[in-house]
């Protein structure tokens, strides 16, 4: 383990850096947010075509660079820096970890070039009206055998589900409960008895979806009724990425501070020279130089699938959530009255903040799992 970036690594970073600069300043953030898409295909295919975003840590056997989880924190890290608006978290990060979990090779070669290619956007359709991201939240039911099955019931904060021309939906076999029965299907994005409709939430620079489904058509990935081990490493891997983009708005936001600090005059001289601002800001890189600390392990546990992977990801995920929302906090704080505005940067990055702490579960939770995890 070496958490020293090779420089191929860093020339990744600078890549897609200088990418994302160009394809997603502020204004166009301000742009894409009004939308109901809430991205710019053109961009989604560039990320594709010209870097190779898509297909990063996916199998070179199914259209894919074989890089790792390190390289794909590398790239969420930068767009989270930048806020950007594009259904990459719902594609890369959740749904086509679910099918290489989950499916099977044929299944795998079936989905994933598309994906590789920018010509698929995917979605996993798994939490419910009733919030949880546990076993239990889990009461969606699929009816039939073999190939054939059909779905009943919503799916709610399906992150892109409104666009997405692939879903994959957590459902259980009929007559199940708890971590048994927890099964994995395809679902084709307009498939006949499947609703979409947007939802309207705090956070704009990242769309959600709810997901009606009435005797929806579904072909299973993998062996129905023996999801659970797929899915929970699934929503682990999904915690390491997130706690990469995460790190990325902490830093971005860091940035700012420290940059106002400088040039805001107060009393004939720049507030960073007062002692609370110092406080404040020495505060908020220690947070973020932390969180920096546990993403990156994270990282590596994924990348080499190892056993401390359940363990790492949730104190990642708890630490990197608490240290984006203070610094993002901080960051208005610090701003004073401008901070609060529409004009302002400041409130976007505080939003996402606030999102990404409650998606894939909030600190609170992922620290009661951290502590069963450990046999606490």
């Amino acid at each position: 383990m070496n958490f020293a970036f090779s420089d191929e690594q860093e020339q990744l970073r600078d890549a897609v850096r200088k990418f994302l600069e160009a394809k997603s300043p502020s204004a166009e953030v301000r742009r894409l947010m009004e939308t109901t898409e809430g991205y710019d295909e053109a961009v989604w295919k560039q990320m594709a075509q010209e870097l190779g975003l898509q297909s990063l840590h996916l199998p070179e056997a199914h259209g894919g660079q074989g890089f790792t989880f390190v390289e794909l924190g590398i790239v969420l890290e930068e767009m989270g820096r930048v806020l950007l608006c594009a259904p990459y978290f719902s594609t890369v990060a959740l749904a086509a970890n679910a099918i290489m979990n989950a499916g099977s090779d044929e299944q795998q070669g079936a989905f994933l070039p598309g994906i590789a290619a920018g010509e698929t956007i995917a979605a996993l359709a798994f939490t419910e009206p009733n919030g949880k991201w546990d076993a239990s939240g889990i009461t969606m039911e699929a009816q039939g055998n073999g190939d054939s099955y059909t779905l009943d019931g919503t799916k709610m904060f399906v992150i892109d589900g409104h666009v997405a021309n692939q879903i994959v939906v957590v459902a259980r076999l009929s007559g199940t409960n708890g971590e048994d029965g927890i099964s994995f299907f395809s679902v084709d994005g307009d498939a006949s008895g499947l609703t979409r409709t947007p939802l309207a939430t705090m956070d704009q620079t990242r769309k959600q979806a709810r997901l009606d489904l009435s005797g929806v058509a579904a072909t299973p990935l993998g062996d129905p009724g023996s999801g659970w081990a797929a899915l929970s490493k699934t929503l682990d891997q999904a915690a390491v990425c997130l706690s990469n983009e995460m790190v990325g708005g902490a830093q971005k936001v860091l940035e700012m501070s420290v940059d106002y600090a400088k040039v805001r005059v107060q009393f004939g001289r720049p507030i960073g020279s007062f002692q609370a601002i110092k406080h404040k800001c020495a505060d908020m890189l220690l947070e973020v130089e932390s969180a920096k600390s546990a993403a990156y392990y994270a990282s590596w546990a994924a990348a080499e699938d190892n056993e401390e992977l359940p363990v790492v990801a949730s104190l990642a995920k708890a630490y990197c959530s608490d240290a984006y929302f203070h610094a993002a906090a901080e960051n208005i704080q610090i701003h004073g009255g401008i901070g609060f505005t529409w004009e302002h940067d400041a409130h976007l990055y505080f939003k996402r903040a606030k999102s990404s702490e409650i998606l894939l579960g909030d600190a609170t939770y992922h620290r009661e799992l951290l502590a069963q995890r450990i046999g606490i």
